[in-house]
């Protein structure tokens, strides 16, 4: 989905599709929280597709770098202290967590750790 993403907004695309799953959905819930993207929807047009409404600030994608950080052969993962360690301006972490995928911020909020799965800036 994050290359998905990533070549549609190179291609000034004003939305994508995108399988239905429901990581997609809860990853899609926090872009959308934070401002990442307009909107997404279920597609009429073709079933079992998300339908995302990319975001433009002046012609320019509002996503400059969408990165994994976690994946199978490195797992990646901070502690509740951690997180406080890192400086906000570096961008929103999403967090899989064991009360499900959230931001860095809301991690700290809620004093909880967990394995980074993806950089936004």
């Amino acid at each position: 989905m994050f290359a998905n993403i990533k070549n549609g907004q190179k291609a000034k695309k004003s939305f994508i599709y995108h399988k239905k799953k429901k990581i997609a959905g809860n990853v899609l819930n926090i872009l959308w929280e934070e401002g990442f993207i307009l909107g997404y929807r279920i597609s009429k047009k073709r079933s079992g597709m998300f339908e995302i409404f990319l975001k433009y600030k002046n012609g320019n994608p509002v996503i400059k770098q969408l990165q994994g950080v976690s994946k199978p052969s490195l797992r990646v993962y901070y502690s509740a202290k951690q997180f406080w360690k890192v400086n906000s301006n570096s961008g929103l972490f999403i967090v899989s967590t064991n009360k499900g995928l959230m931001t860095n911020e809301k991690c700290k909020q809620l004093n909880l750790g967990g394995e980074v799965f993806l950089t936004i800036n």
